[in-house]
């Protein structure tokens, strides 16, 4: 979650060892970095529950499966992400062991402070990644999961899954599971007009 900005505009070497000592992530924007805040309990474990159900599906299938800490690095566009989960099937992406450049799949668990963002230029800066076959956004206040798929003529086309749906897929890593099983042991906000006074 972009937070705040710093002034001076610094080189990707020198970005990429600061976040070896720092102990706040940043994103990076072409010379400029941005500290990350916080996240919520439910989007927390929203990414948790995601990706310890993708990390079971994709054992022992040569892709591999990041969570919040692992970035990704988009050199057409200068940036640098901290996707909250992401899949690389790319050997290639094994040579660095502190940024990917070759995602499959990228996973965003919305927030109110990011959501614009993660729905807007975010997902055009990924839309630049070749490798990227999909781009899932998880909302944390009630249980809606958008999938955007490229097709073979370089479209974004949006798939919704919600709880009358039977399943939610994922089609660049054959996946498939009950959506209650991303949300589980989350606890959605009342509407505001249900809460007495």
């Amino acid at each position: 979650m972009v937070a705040s900005a710093q002034n001076s505009y610094i080189t990707t070497e020198e970005y990429l060892q600061l976040e070896i000592t720092s102990d706040t992530k940043h994103e990076y924007f072409d010379g400029e970095i941005f500290a990350m805040a916080g996240a919520t309990d439910a989007h927390v474990t929203i990414a948790g529950n995601i990706f310890a159900l993708l990390l079971a599906h994709l054992r022992g299938s040569g892709c591999r499966v990041y969570i919040s800490d692992m970035k990704v690095r988009i050199e057409s566009k200068n940036r640098f992400f901290y996707p909250d989960v992401m899949v690389t099937c790319e050997t290639k992406d094994r040579e660095n062991i502190t940024f990917k450049k070759f995602p499959r799949l990228i996973i965003e668990v919305l927030s109110d402070s990011t959501e614009a963002f993660d729905r807007g230029d975010k997902f055009a800066d990924y839309q630049s990644l070749p490798s990227l076959q999909e781009y899932v956004l998880i909302n944390t206040k009630k249980a809606r999961i958008d999938c955007f798929r490229r097709t073979d003529d370089g479209l974004w086309l949006l798939q919704f899954y919600e709880l009358d749906k039977i399943n939610f897929e994922l089609t660049s890593i054959e996946f498939s599971a009950k959506i209650e099983e991303v949300y589980q042991e989350v606890d959605f906000p009342l509407p505001t007009d249900s809460i007495d006074e």
